[in-house]
């Protein structure tokens, strides 16, 4: 009896490091985003730019479910209304006021603002379906905000400073962060019942026919601009679509099915830390002491949030 008690925890503890793995992963991918915008950006308008990352997405999942023989599930008319509301918000609804967002404020303090993400995931978890948070995750959290804003901060001083008429921007990037939070917590039982990959490759293809519809009532499908992509620029929008959407995506959801809203979210102060490292790595930007004690921040939240597990596993042990 007590080898099986003392074996469940170090299952545990184990399938819980390769969550971790994943979720640093992810946020390595999700920091690689800005470099590859960065690429595209004046090559494509901001919405067609979103419509043919999300196509690309779409391509990407039906054609790996194609190969592995995983046939699409037949949702229930609620579980299709569900997977419909996750595809406005986490990617309609998000892509919109991310790219009419930037139209009135800087990436800076743009970044600043989606920092906020894990503390309303934690927030939105505890209230909505009580989810624990006890002082060592409020620490963690806020942990990782400081270090997100110190990280971006030094790279835009004046990212804390407000814009004329930038209120409006605000509030848009803010609306990226309600879209987020809904993308993330309301997939909880479609996560259970279809499964990770499934949930994604609905919701994105929902939201890349949403995209794509807006995209056309805006006159903004400009076929001929994607035409005259270069190779550089061709890369970066496939890394977007396949790597950034539907491989991040898959693998974040099913993080959030194995640990949770609140544990999964905090990984999301990562971003701006591996959007740095990789911009100094690949644009040659330029790296700070000031962006070193950032990362630590963040890694140091990131651990206190995810440690009461980890050590309750270590005390089953002992």
């Amino acid at each position: 009896m007590s080898e099986i008690h003392l074996r469940r925890p170090l299952a545990t503890h184990h399938s819980d490091l390769g969550v971790y793995c994943k979720l640093v992963t992810v946020s390595l991918i999700w920091g690689g985003t800005f470099v590859a915008g960065r690429y595209l950006a004046g090559s494509l308008s901001p919405l067609l730019a979103a419509s043919l990352r999300f196509l690309l997405a779409s391509l990407a999942l039906l054609g790996f479910m194609a190969v592995a023989r995983i046939p699409l599930a037949r949702p229930s008319l609620r579980q299709f209304g569900q997977l419909a509301l996750l595809g406005f918000f986490g990617i309609f609804f998000y892509n919109l006021c991310f790219f009419l967002g930037l139209q009135q404020i800087n990436a800076s303090r743009a970044s600043l603002i989606v920092a906020l993400n894990p503390a309303v995931i934690a927030l939105a978890s505890w209230a909505l379906f009580k989810e624990s948070l006890g002082r060592r995750k409020l620490l963690g959290i806020g942990l990782c905000l400081g270090g997100a804003a110190l990280v971006i901060c030094s790279r835009d001083p004046g990212a804390l400073l407000g814009q004329a008429g930038g209120w409006r921007g605000d509030l848009l990037i803010l609306g990226c962060v309600l879209g987020w939070g809904v993308y993330s917590l309301f997939s909880r039982r479609l996560n259970q019942s279809l499964g990770p990959l499934q949930t994604v490759t609905y919701s994105i293809l929902l939201g890349t026919l949403m995209l794509c519809a807006a995209t056309l009532a805006r006159g903004e499908f400009d076929l001929s601009a994607l035409a005259r992509l270069g190779l550089a620029q061709g890369l970066s929008l496939l890394y977007l679509g396949v790597l950034g959407s539907a491989l991040a995506y898959i693998w974040y959801y099913d993080s959030l099915r194995r640990i949770g809203a609140t544990r999964s979210g905090v990984f999301i102060a990562l971003n701006p830390l591996t959007a740095v490292i990789l911009g100094a790595l690949l644009l040659g930007e330029q790296l700070s002491l000031v962006m070193g004690l950032g990362g630590a921040l963040i890694l140091g939240g990131i651990y206190l949030c995810n440690k009461p597990l980890a050590g309750g596993a270590a005390k089953a042990i002992l």
